[in-house]
């Protein structure tokens, strides 16, 4: 997942960023991350965590449209109550093994606002790549407690898990699953 970021930049780029040509950013994951909840038959809503994702964004202040963000994090960084995720990571779902990745790659960039964007990408889950599209906003942009630029955001999206081959126990556990992100990145160093 790196849906977001293109939006924390082009909002950046409107809110006047010190940058005037494109800045490669890298992911911050001890300041990232990307929570998800599906409802279990009505009864209640069971939520996740991933961890341990790489990723960069670049953002063009001088056209933010032009921007990009790349994301992937192991399948198996997932956190979730032990006896659900052992259910998860198997056949009836993920199958995953240690090598198993979730990626995303951003496409296209449109700016909605002064701090909003919709970043449409690849998201690959379980081997299937769909578009998906997310809602962007940038939280803040400036310089972080240790002196750097940091650019920070926040993005949402809904994805149907039976795109990704992860239909089990449709519609019982909804198929539905709420995303959100919260991303934090610094100028990467050359």
């Amino acid at each position: 997942m790196k849906l977001f970021l293109p939006t924390a930049l082009a909002a950046a780029c409107v809110a006047g960023s010190v940058h005037a040509e494109p800045v490669r950013y890298t992911i911050d994951p001890a300041h990232s991350e990307i929570l998800f909840s599906w409802t279990h038959g009505g009864f209640s809503t069971t939520r996740g965590i991933f961890f341990g994702y790489e990723g960069e964004f670049t953002f063009d202040q001088e056209n933010p449209e032009s921007s990009s963000v790349s994301v992937s994090v192991p399948t198996m960084s997932m956190q979730t109550n032990s006896e659900l995720y052992n259910h998860l990571m198997s056949d009836d779902f993920f199958g995953a093994t240690e090598d198993d990745m979730i990626t995303f790659e951003s496409t296209s960039i449109t700016v909605e606002g002064d701090d909003e964007a919709e970043i449409t990408g690849n998201l690959t889950i379980n081997g299937v790549t769909q578009e998906v599209v997310l809602d962007a906003e940038l939280n803040n942009i400036g310089e972080g407690p240790m002196g750097n630029m940091v650019a920070g955001f926040s993005a949402e999206t809904t994805l149907m898990r039976s795109d990704y081959g992860l239909d089990a126990f449709v519609p019982f556990v909804s198929d539905e699953v709420e995303v959100q992100i919260s991303l934090e990145g610094s100028p990467a160093e050359e």
